[in-house]
């Protein structure tokens, strides 16, 4: 029993301590490959008024990378689609705000 509960301790220990590797917070970024377009850069500051949890894991994973996704997949709702969509946020169909993820 007692190796039980060290074993529990430590798992959620390892997870209280890995969140923040994965969390983006206000003024932080992450960058990701967006092809000819240029890297997309998710800026955690125009983020910050969202709940990790109305993306995170519905929509993304977790861990960088571990979500893949193309314009059309975002085109149709998917990924940032899910807010991106030119109600709640500026649409991933309006070419006048690719500047606003894509850098080159």
């Amino acid at each position: 029993m007692h190796k039980l509960i060290v074993a529990a301790l430590a798992i959620m220990v390892f997870f209280v301590s890995a969140v923040p590797v994965f969390a983006v917070s206000a003024g932080k970024t992450v960058e990701f490959s967006g092809k000819g377009a240029g890297k997309v850069v998710f800026d955690g500051k125009a983020h910050a008024k969202a709940k990790c949890n109305e993306c995170h894991p519905a929509l993304f994973k977790m861990k960088k990378g571990a979500t893949t996704m193309t314009m059309k997949d975002m085109e149709a709702g998917k990924g940032c689609g899910a807010c991106h969509n030119g109600a709640k946020a500026f649409g991933v169909k309006d070419t006048s705000s690719c500047g606003k993820c894509h850098k080159k």
